[in-house]
């Protein structure tokens, strides 16, 4: 089992910036990618970014220039730097990890239990 916890969420004003964190924890898995989708209220939930162990990233083109994912395999640990955010960055950010399990070289999806991020003035 894999537990993942985000943080780092809140109320920014347009323009500013947060930092979104997530941490994945447990045993017997390897991590092969993990990723940050948001989900806006009526809408469905879409990728933001995503970055394999190998270090390649993926970005949605609404982030692109503006939010830059990094990951820390040591830690089992992707951040987030989301700036000159704006109103429309507004949603429930969702990590998002995929493993293998040695064991039976199966892939497996967890996510965490999100965070907001509300853009406003």
């Amino acid at each position: 089992q894999v537990q993942v916890v985000e943080s780092g969420g809140g109320l920014v004003q347009p323009g500013g910036s947060l930092r979104l964190s997530c941490a994945a924890s447990g045993s017997g898995f390897v991590i092969n990618a993990m990723g940050w989708y948001r989900q806006a209220p009526g809408m469905q939930r879409e990728l933001v970014a995503r970055i394999s162990t190998d270090g390649s990233t993926n970005y949605a083109d609404s982030v692109k220039g503006r939010f830059t994912i990094s990951g820390d395999n040591a830690k089992n640990t992707v951040y987030l730097q989301m700036n000159s955010l704006k109103r429309e960055d507004t949603a429930v950010y969702y990590c998002e990890v995929t493993v293998t399990t040695p064991v039976n070289s199966r892939s497996y999806l967890y996510w965490g239990q999100g965070t907001q991020v509300t853009v406003s003035s």
